[in-house]
């Protein structure tokens, strides 16, 4: 009895052994022109047995890298595309950095700057002073998005006037969106359920006596 412990490690586990086994076998072949047509009947079997694959970009690529990746890169094929190699596939991915952006207030997110910005460059005029209430009742949803309590339209003028950098300025007398009335609006609605009816097709009372 073989135990799997024994056997050698698959190279890609999605593809099963008999895969393994056909492509190393393929590998010894001498003919050239048969290894090539075992290798196009092998990338056929792997598109059966891996269907996911399909969903990526150029997945005959991806079948024919992954028969070399299986074969440690010993099979010598025409291959249709450019063979990848086992120093690319050491290389470990690039760090992604992070982000040098710094926001000073999150909870009203990265996009807030962009919108800002567009409001100062935006000509001065009642539009303006439309936009500018606009931004201030946005901001304050999405600070009782995260921070249940109350806010004061002071506290979002303030804000307003930070990510500015002063260049944006709410009147004293604009009054913006209440707080109950946006934590209304945040709720999430409930579903609404039919009446039930008997079997008669009559809506049933339930609680109520009938007299």
């Amino acid at each position: 009895m073989e135990y799997n412990s024994e056997r050698e490690k698959l190279k890609i586990p999605a593809y099963g052994r008999n895969v393994q086994k056909m492509i190393d076998f393929t590998a010894s072949i001498t003919n050239r022109e048969l290894r090539n047509k075992m290798a196009e009947v092998i990338v056929r079997i792997m598109s059966q047995i891996n269907p996911n694959i399909d969903e990526s970009g150029d997945y005959l690529h991806t079948l024919w890298d992954h028969m070399i990746i299986i074969s440690d890169f010993k099979l010598d094929v025409d291959n249709p595309y450019p063979a990848p190699s086992q120093d690319q596939l050491a290389q470990k991915p690039k760090k992604i950095p992070y982000s040098e952006d710094k926001i000073k207030y999150r909870h009203y997110g990265k996009n807030i700057d962009g919108i800002v910005q567009a409001a100062i460059d935006f000509p001065e005029g009642p539009e303006k002073e439309a936009l500018i209430k606009t931004i201030a009742n946005h901001m304050k949803k999405l600070y009782l998005t995260w921070n249940r309590e109350s806010v004061s339209d002071v506290l979002i003028r303030k804000h307003l006037r930070d990510i500015s950098h002063g260049k944006l300025e709410l009147p004293e007398e604009v009054t913006l969106t209440s707080t109950s009335d946006i934590l209304t609006r945040n709720k999430p609605k409930r579903k609404s359920h039919p009446p039930r009816r008997g079997s008669n097709g009559k809506r049933k009372n339930y609680g109520q006596k009938n007299f």
